[in-house]
């Protein structure tokens, strides 16, 4: 259910959700910090042997959104958590009226977490913004829909080749070409990517694709030498 990575941190996969059609798998983090209190990263579906493995870490202190597409779950984790404290995007926090927000996920400042985990938030992208995560215990960077890498074979048919066009599958993880094409702010977004490539990241997880244990830095900046170059 819970699988380790790295030093307090530990993965956990959902179930398969469709969009337009296209499957798409589903991937949290969970991270232990001081006082055993928890890190969740775009928790997905919460099923009661998950949350039997949750409380044995310890206590949710805080769930996190990190983009405005990965909130389908917020509310049930809310309710079985409703101590824990959320944190998202403004603009996923402006959609949501109906849940109740901590903060917001800007860039710059201090968070509750910032002795352990740090971010910095690519902006600037009509379809998504997206915080970007660095747990620095296991020097772990997390990524959401900025950086896929699905097998070949996930998709079939038509969409196979969309998906293969697109850039979300292929042998190395990349940023697929709806985002690239995106961007109506470049500069915004390398201002962020400057944070992250400085971090001394040595894995790497995304929320569609395997999780890599090392090279991480390598396999962001190639993702993003379009950008940078």
């Amino acid at each position: 259910m819970l699988e380790p990575f790295g030093s307090e941190m530990w993965l956990a996969s959902g179930p398969t959700l469709s969009v337009a059609g296209f499957r798409y798998p589903t991937r949290m983090a969970i991270i232990r910090l001081n006082e055993d209190k928890l890190f969740v990263w775009s928790p997905v579906a919460l099923s009661d042997d998950l949350r039997e493995a949750v409380d044995g870490l310890g206590d949710v202190a805080w769930l996190v959104a990190p983009n405005t597409l990965h909130d389908r779950f917020l509310a049930e984790w809310r309710q079985a958590y409703p101590y824990a404290e959320l944190f998202a995007p403004s603009d996923l926090i402006k959609a949501r009226m109906d849940l109740h927000f901590s903060g917001n996920l800007s860039s710059g400042g201090t968070h509750p977490w910032s002795d352990g985990i740090v971010h910095a938030v690519i902006e600037g992208n009509w379809i998504a913004t997206e915080a970007v995560f660095f747990h620095i215990r296991s020097r772990t960077i997390l990524f959401t829909d900025m950086i896929q890498q699905f097998n070949p074979h996930w998709f079939t048919g038509w969409r196979s080749l969309i998906t293969m066009l697109d850039g979300m599958v292929g042998t190395e993880p990349r940023v697929p070409r709806k985002f690239r094409y995106a961007f109506f702010s470049r500069r915004r977004a390398r201002a962020a990517l400057r944070t992250i490539l400085a971090w001394p990241a040595d894995r790497l997880v995304m929320a569609h694709g395997l999780p890599l244990r090392q090279d991480a830095q390598a396999a962001v900046r190639q993702a993003f030498r379009w950008l940078v170059s």
